[in-house]
């Protein structure tokens, strides 16, 4: 159990900044990240309110690193 939340916490940020490496666009890196997640949730692999939370706060994080990583590529 305290390994969903622990790859809940990190997973979702890895991935967007991936998915924004991969596609040069942190806002589809964003996108794309939410679909798994949120596949995952219709499958039932997510089976708590808190677990949705930390899955967002993640996310969030992720698209804060992304965005400063294209905008450091940008003004290189």
């Amino acid at each position: 159990m305290v390994m969903k939340y622990f790859f809940a916490l990190l997973l979702p940020g890895i991935l967007v900044v991936f998915f924004t490496r991969v596609a040069y666009n942190h806002v589809l890196g964003l996108v794309l990240t939410v679909a798994l997640i949120a596949a995952s949730v219709y499958k039932g692999y997510t089976d708590s309110l808190l677990l949705i939370v930390i899955d967002a706060f993640s996310l969030t994080l992720g698209f804060y690193f992304a965005n400063r990583m294209v905008q450091k590529t940008r003004n290189q």
